[in-house]
């Protein structure tokens, strides 16, 4: 199901923008090669959520949407590698995403490991080379990117994960909110005149969001089947990161994500864009659990 966005935010234009750039940045190739493999995960139907916040972001304050769009298309390749790694079958052996074959299923896990790898690496080469913003905001925006996929990132959030340890708060901050964090901070970053302040609550609304985002997330992985999701579902029962299995219920699962979804809003100011997606967010899924 797709929800029309508050006109506002413009999320198709958006969306069509981040699409037509990561179409650029990552090569053809041979057909059953890593490029490919990339480029089917790549680009398949996808939200574009965690690169439409940093566009947004910059924009909130007083940056370019062009400036800050190889950035968002360097998040977006990252966070897509997140899900190669996370489909597997040492992790979640999961067959579909996106409505569509994962990458494993359709080139070989050998294949799609090096896709993963040529898309957090591709990400790093897009920022290096970007033409805005300048050279010492690049690099800071990479620090966060690394940061946000490194030892206390996503490679810690999926090893708690797959070992059933630490707080379900540190699964999803490592998982999904630190890659939340980064779209909103790095799109900050994009701004030639953000302030301490700005960057401060980009990182307080990214932080929120992505736990409300999972939270929504893990509730449909239990409620919704395949062909409405996209994806494999039933992979999260009985793991730590199932909100309904630690909340005991669809409803109170529902009321955590709202309760992150308010957090995120707050942050970014009620009358903020990034508010604004917030709160179609949470249109987005509870329309979905209720269709």
């Amino acid at each position: 199901m797709v929800l029309a966005a508050p006109r506002t935010l413009d999320l198709e234009s958006l969306c069509e923008l981040v699409n037509l750039r990561l179409a650029q940045l990552v090569p053809e190739g041979s057909p059953h090669g890593p490029s490919a493999a990339a480029r089917h995960s790549l680009l398949a139907p996808g939200k574009r959520l965690r690169a439409v916040i940093a566009l947004i972001a910059s924009r909130s304050v007083g940056g370019r949407i062009e400036d800050a769009l190889d950035t968002a298309c360097a998040v977006e390749m990252i966070h897509t590698a997140s899900l190669i790694i996370d489909d597997l079958p040492s992790m979640d052996d999961a067959d579909l995403r996106r409505g569509m074959p994962t990458a494993h299923t359709k080139y070989g896990q050998d294949i799609a490991i090096l896709a993963g790898i040529g898309l957090v690496n591709g990400a790093y080469e897009v920022l290096a080379r970007a033409s805005a913003p300048a050279c010492d905001r690049r690099m800071e925006i990479t620090q966060v990117l690394t940061r946000a996929v490194g030892w206390n990132g996503l490679v810690h959030g999926q090893a708690l994960d797959l070992r059933a340890d630490g707080s379900v708060d540190a699964i999803h901050e490592g998982k999904t909110g630190a890659l939340f964090v980064a779209a909103a901070e790095g799109g900050c970053l994009c701004a030639p005149d953000y302030t301490e302040d700005d960057r401060r609550s980009m990182r307080a609304y990214g932080r929120a969001l992505g736990f409300a985002y999972q939270a929504y997330d893990d509730v449909l992985d239990q409620a919704c089947d395949e062909e409405m999701t996209g994806k494999t579902t039933g992979r999260d029962a009985g793991k730590r990161t199932a909100v309904i299995g630690a909340e005991a219920s669809l409803g109170s699962g529902m009321m955590l994500a709202q309760r992150h979804l308010r957090t995120a809003m707050d942050a970014a100011g009620r009358s903020s864009p990034l508010a604004a997606l917030a709160e179609y967010i949470g249109s987005y899924f509870s329309e979905t659990l209720a269709a």
